[in-house]
This record gives C-alpha cells, structure tokens and sequence, in this order.
C-alpha cells in the first residue's frame, strides 16, 4: 500500500489530521546585519510558540481542516502557555509533560535585510523525549493521515516512537507524510540511514536544500524525482521559486511561489506543510494542495514568527495532558 492514490487524496475526503512532533519555544531576535562580534547587536526580540510540528498543525487548522490534533511533549515551564496556544489556534493537543527535561528552546536570529534569512541556535529539551510509551493506537481514531516532523528522527526516543507510529498507520491503511526538518541534523545523522528510516512514508516534503542533500543532485528537480523513486509522492518547497511535485522518479508540476514581501522566514516551510495536509484531507489533489502550501508559505513570510494570525473564534476543543 503507497497510500497515495491516484487523485493524491486520503481515501475519502474529510476526517482529521495527526500531527506528531515538536512543541517548543521560539526567541525571535531580529536585527539588521552583521552581528557584531564580542559586543552588542541591537535586535527586536520576541518569545513565541513554535517547533516545527505544532507550527505545521496550526497552519493547517488555520487553513481549513476541522479536526486537527497534535502530540507533542513538553516540559512543565511551558506546558500550560503551549497548550492555551495550541487549543486558540484551533488544534487539539495531547502534550505529554516531561517530568526532567524542560520545554525545548530555540533562539531564531533573523537577518532584516531583504531575504529575511534565519539561523536557529536549537536546545530540543523535551521535545524529542517521545517515545514509544507515549504513543497509543485510539490516537489514530478517525485520523485521515498521520504527519511526522523529521525533527523527530535525530533523537533515539523519538526515532523509537516514529517506527511504532508508522506501524500502527500503515496497519490502518492511513497514510503518512514526513517533513525532513533541518539540513543540519541530516548532515549529522546521515543521508543512508534517514532515508532507511522513512521507508513506508507516503508524502516526502523536503526543502530545495534537503531535498539536493538527500540525493547529491545539484538540480532540485533531479532530486525531487530521484527521492520519488523512493517515497511515492515528493513534494520538494523551494522557497521564491514556489514547489516541486515528483512520483515514480518525473517531475508532475512546478507550482509557482505566490507573491511575498518577506519579514521573517521562520515557519514557512511549516506553513506550506500544513496547508499542503490540509488540502489533501479536504480531497484536493497534490498539485492544488500544493498552490494552497505556496499560499500559505507567502502569508508566513509577512509575518513575524512561525504561526498564523490567532482564530477570531478559537475552538474550545482539549485532550490535556497525560
């Protein structure tokens, strides 16, 4: 079972999104380079809600799936703050609360100048402290498709839990997307052993740069149809350049990038996931799921930080913790 079908929709349309992943702290500094050595570098500074799997379930609840639901893990500084975030951005959290590590940090420094580019210095702390103990398979009760952050994949715990979520979809027949996450920890973990561990995802959703990385291909569009020999459906984000939509090793569809005058780049990526599942769940194809990504990823730019505007009128839905 590939899980993708022909129309590249979930079996049936409707349903809900899971999304396991990230949940942590986002200290945005933006400053206008280049940062001064050994001394002070004026910056605007902003805390905010973040990782890259809660910033993919709020955007896809932001762009139209009704039911989305996140399981993440936290410390207990922050696990309150993220939860009342989660369940105002329309998601429905299940955060399990660490009880030693604390809520995983990243400071985002972000260049004013005209591309918006970001480094993230990353402290992960609890977030990729999931583990298979966390999981249960009621979790999948009425999902339509399972998305993983690949964050997941660069902590021992945590590649456990994907292994046994992965399972338990394909057992149900429910199909399963991954966003490989940082080009950085790839380098760290290894092109050969990240893709061993996502055999049997059905989406892959690289960026341009992990996408070359994962193959060694200088072109994205070679890479993209590379990778699509492996995983059916590649969907690689390219930023200005919009999206790259591969199976069965060919290229479908360039999707261009919608117009954006860039503040913060941070979450776009996630953005674009998010509306992509979104889109999918509601019965579109891929190449249309991927326009509605392109969309959402040039909103997120315009943006500061790495969610959606807040919800006039939040759902009042919650799991709580465990």
């Amino acid at each position: 079972m590939d899980g993708v079908p022909d129309g590249d929709g979930a079996p049936g349309r409707g349903g809900a999104l899971l999304v396991v992943g990230d949940v942590v702290t986002d200290v945005v500094a933006r400053y206008r380079g280049p940062l001064a050595a050994c001394t002070d570098t004026g910056a605007a500074i902003r805390t905010l809600p973040g990782g890259a799997g809660a910033n993919v379930a709020c955007w896809a609840a932001h762009t139209g799936c009704a039911d989305v639901r996140l399981l993440g893990r936290v410390g207990a500084d922050a696990a309150q703050w993220h939860e009342r975030e989660l369940v105002a951005a329309g998601v429905r959290p299940r955060l399990v609360v660490d009880p030693q590590a604390a809520t995983g940090t990243v400071i985002c420094l972000v260049d004013n100048g005209a591309s918006a580019e970001r480094t993230f210095l990353t402290d992960s702390g609890a977030s990729l402290r999931l583990e298979p103990a966390d999981w249960s398979d009621a979790l999948l009760d009425g999902v339509a498709r399972l998305h993983l952050s690949g964050y997941l994949l660069f902590s021992e715990p945590s590649r456990a839990l994907v292994a046994v979520a992965l399972a338990a979809a394909r057992a149900r027949g429910v199909p399963v997307s991954l966003d490989p996450a940082s080009a950085g920890f790839l380098v760290a973990l290894g092109v050969d052993r990240f893709l061993e561990l996502v055999q049997g995802v059905d989406i892959l959703l690289p960026s341009r740069d992990e996408a070359c990385l994962l193959t060694g291909l200088p072109d994205p569009a070679d890479a993209a149809a590379k990778l699509s020999r492996q995983v059916p459906l590649v969907v690689a984000k390219a930023g200005a350049d919009g999206a790259l939509v591969a199976r069965s090793g060919g290229v479908l569809a360039r999707i261009p990038a919608a117009p954006a005058t860039p503040r913060d780049t941070t979450g776009a990526g996630d953005a674009f996931t998010g509306a992509f599942l979104a889109a999918l769940v509601a019965g579109a194809d891929a190449r249309e799921a991927a326009a509605q990504g392109c969309r959402a990823g040039a909103r997120a730019v315009e943006r500061v930080g790495a969610r959606p505007p807040a919800r006039d009128c939040p759902r009042p839905a919650r799991n709580g913790h465990h």
